[in-house]
């Protein structure tokens, strides 16, 4: 009897530390594996931070712009009344600026060209602006406080390093000079770049602004949320609630579901093929663009409404038919409204996601250069996504701090839209 008893007591004991062993193994993976969670997740929002971070270094400075105030004698001689809005607003602005330094050889087109070009192309414009709003300037003196170019703005910002060698940069040590000089008289400024927003686009860095770009995604998304938001919750009700379930149903669903994966690419090319190739609609309008943006945003609404309809209870339906009501009441007075929150929310995230897209819109040609933003649909214009890609490629300088601004608004406007997505979600949602 006691050798049985010990033979138990010591299998017992086998069994528990084959248990302990088995215990601490699994505690060992579940730790490893919440490690590696831990440190996958460490990683994302590390090359988040990097990439945010390296967007905020090179695009703020776009959100300010160096600016010249220079008192302006507006010469009767240059400007005349009867030639409105035509004068030579730049030789006005070039003697106003040669009056600041009386070292300048005026008679010489050389320096006078040298020093000139411490002002923006678009100064004389601004000028010119000031003067036929009111002609009653001309002969008085006004004061305009214009941008300088690009160089002078970079200058300002410290991106032209004085030590460079003056073969090696943009700006003479004469003109750095000139510069400093108007710095020491209070005449350099560095407000808010306003233009960036009420500007379109420019060949000049120090003028150029995502007016354009906004308006135009404006009246892309609003074409794409006029087709895509009725045909695919009408399409949903009718794949959800109507279509008998055979194999058609089945055949369309699935390709609904591919679609949706479908590279945004092929939108691009089916709408080149079909709107402007076929039915001859004007290139770089946004609303081709919208309706491009429509084709490749429908699979996602269907598919968001389609789940926000199987959410609601099949007791929902089973009442309402209880009580007499037809299918089509039940569908459009008792399942729709409670659906609503989540198809909202679906198609916030569709639309999300079409305002970032840029091939498609690339291959119907808004990536045109357009310095004037369009007033309807039909005219030509940019999106932000194929702004920021007209930037990237340039040559200029300025247009670095500038592609990196355009990208931080994009993003600021795709957070926007998510978090209404999120809210309309938090605010709205049913439990039952």
């Amino acid at each position: 009897m006691t050798d049985a008893t010990q033979s138990a007591a010591h299998d017992a004991e086998g069994r528990y530390k084959l248990i302990a062993r088995s215990l601490v193994r699994r505690r060992g993976r579940q730790a490893r594996m919440k490690f590696y969670g831990m440190a996958a997740l460490g990683f994302a929002f590390l090359m988040l931070a990097i990439l945010v971070g390296s967007l905020l270094m090179s695009g703020y400075r776009a959100f300010t712009q160096t600016h010249v105030t220079l008192s302006v004698f507006v010469d009767p001689e240059e400007v005349k009344v009867e030639r409105l809005p035509r004068g030579d607003f730049d030789d006005v602005l070039a003697a106003s600026l040669a009056e600041l330094f009386p070292d300048v050889d005026t008679g010489s087109r050389a320096e006078m060209r040298e020093l000139s070009s411490i002002l923006s192309n678009g100064a004389q414009f601004q000028l010119r602006d000031m003067i036929v709003d009111d002609p009653e300037l001309i002969g008085t003196t006004v004061t305009v406080t214009v941008p300088v170019s690009d160089p002078f703005d970079q200058l300002g910002k410290g991106l032209v390093l004085r030590e460079t060698p003056e073969d090696q940069r943009r700006v003479t040590d004469q003109q750095i000079a000139w510069f400093d000089a108007l710095d020491e008289r209070g005449a350099i400024s560095e407000p808010f770049n306003w233009a960036l927003f009420t500007h379109a686009d420019s060949r000049f860095p120090e003028l150029a602004g995502l007016k354009g770009a906004l308006i135009g995604s404006f009246w892309a998304l609003l074409v794409c949320f006029l087709i895509s938001f009725p045909l695919g919750i009408g399409a949903a009700i009718y794949l959800e609630e109507f279509a008998p379930k055979n194999k058609i149903s089945d055949f369309i669903e699935i390709n609904i579901n591919n679609l949706a994966a479908v590279p945004s690419v092929v939108f691009g090319l089916l709408a080149l093929a079909v709107f402007i190739n076929w039915f001859g609609m004007p290139r770089s309008a946004p609303f081709v663009g919208g309706m491009t943006l429509a084709l490749m945003t429908l699979p996602t609404i269907i598919i968001a409404t389609r789940a926000a309809l199987k959410a609601v209870p099949p007791s929902i339906r089973e009442a309402a038919l209880g009580v007499g009501a037809s299918r089509q009441q039940v569908v459009f007075d008792h399942v729709l409204p409670l659906a609503m929150p989540g198809i909202l929310t679906g198609t916030i995230i569709g639309l999300a996601q079409a305002l970032g897209e840029t091939a498609p819109l690339l291959l119907i040609g808004m990536n045109a250069f357009i310095t004037s933003a369009a007033s309807t649909p039909f005219d030509s214009a940019t999106a932000l996504p194929t702004q920021i890609f007209i930037w990237a490629d340039s040559p200029e300088r300025g247009f670095v701090s500038r592609t990196s601004a355009a990208i931080l608004v994009l993003l600021g406007f795709l957070i926007l839209m998510n978090g209404i997505a999120v809210f309309l979600r938090n605010r709205l949602h049913r439990s039952w």
